[in-house]
């Protein structure tokens, strides 16, 4: 079988290091909020851009985190993508708001920057556009809307480590930035961790507090926060990764050329778009095809690993049914949902194993 993703490749080739500093975090008797964890918010920072970064729990936490720091709760709104990770809308939900869904581009898959502000009222409080599958959202549009009307624009970022919109990297743009280190992620460990990056350091300082239980000074706690914090083997690890992401990335978009070369003619197939002035990262190489379930069976039969992102939008969410949504209200994503399906894309996936891909990708034509 050859694999969705390869994430056994990929830390197996710098196991040495990953195991040398495992050591080394052991030894120091230091495991949570340590200097580790400080010099990864301090070199992420500086990547995209930014004054501050907070290493938390999760991409999932640093959503909710960012958004109780903004003061955002009960009776407040934020608009988002209704074709992307649950966890975008959950974060919202989680603080008492309620997730308003804009329909996406049909070819870049990110929220129509252009009919956000139909959908603002005056309980609008943020923008959370989601920088899917590695391609950034159409960012100068968003923010100028934001600026408009007063809103908070909050990157989700977290499939697009590395990507750049107009020779920006993602996670500088916004207001603020979430990121995920999920082990499948372009820049993953091998658990669960996340990161905030953001200019704005009243922000950061009610984000770091809320992440140790709403607390400045130890036993001291000026209200209900989380225990939302990344340990320092994770720390480590995304250290070592760190030095490697633009490689892996290079390598992604290298296959992914291959893929683009080889199957975009193909009857019933349509690649992904890429916006020329942005970098896409490739997190997921993601194909329109018509029969998909025929597709995933076929794939299957020889061999060929392939996953559905998404199959269920999240306004159909049976979590979001109060909210009166419906089929048909959101097209284009409903449309993504029942067509789109990854192949396989890593950064050490081979020449060789592209080439079978691309084989059994073509030996479809009699289904699509």
């Amino acid at each position: 079988m050859i694999p969705l993703i390869n994430l056994k490749k990929q830390f197996i080739s710098i196991q040495e290091e990953i195991l040398a500093d495992i050591s080394q975090v052991i030894e120091s008797g230091s495991y949570i909020l340590g200097p580790k964890g400080e010099e990864l918010e301090k070199q992420i920072a500086a990547r995209v851009g930014t004054t501050e970064a907070i290493a938390v729990a999760n991409g999932t936490d640093a959503l909710v985190l960012t958004l109780e720091a903004l003061g955002i709760g009960e009776g407040d709104e934020v608009i988002t993508s209704p074709f992307t990770f649950f966890a975008t809308a959950e974060a919202i939900t989680r603080t008492g708001a309620t997730p308003v869904f804009v329909d996406v581009d049909s070819a870049t898959f990110n929220i129509k920057a252009d009919t956000i502000a139909d959908k603002i009222t005056p309980a609008t409080k943020a923008i959370i556009p989601v920088h899917l599958f590695g391609q950034p959202a159409d960012m100068d549009a968003i923010m100028t809307t934001a600026s408009k009307h007063g809103l908070k624009v909050i990157e989700d970022a977290c499939q697009a480590f590395g990507a750049q919109y107009k020779e920006r990297e993602v996670g500088g743009i916004g207001d603020a930035a979430c990121f995920s280190f999920f082990p499948t992620k372009n820049l993953g460990t091998i658990g669960d961790g996340g990161i905030i990056t953001t200019s704005d350091e009243a922000l950061a300082s009610e984000i770091r507090k809320l992440r140790v239980h709403g607390s400045n000074s130890k036993y001291y706690h000026e209200k209900s926060g989380y225990n939302s914090r990344l340990d320092e083997i994770h720390a480590a690890i995304l250290l070592i990764c760190l030095k490697y992401i633009d490689q892996w990335n290079s390598q992604r978009r290298l296959a992914a050329s291959r893929y683009d070369n080889q199957l975009a003619q193909l009857k019933g197939i349509e690649t992904p778009f890429k916006k020329a002035d942005r970098m896409h990262t490739y997190h997921l190489y993601s194909l329109k095809v018509h029969n998909r379930d025929k597709a995933v069976s076929y794939l299957a039969n020889a061999q060929i690993g392939s996953g559905v992102y998404y199959p269920c939008c999240l306004h159909l969410q049976e979590a979001y049914q109060d909210l009166g949504y419906q089929q048909g209200d959101f097209p284009i994503a409903e449309q993504l949902s029942e067509s789109l399906l990854a192949i396989p894309m890593h950064p050490f996936l081979t020449e060789e194993e592209q080439n079978e891909v691309i084989a059994a990708i073509k030996g479809m034509d009699d289904i699509l």
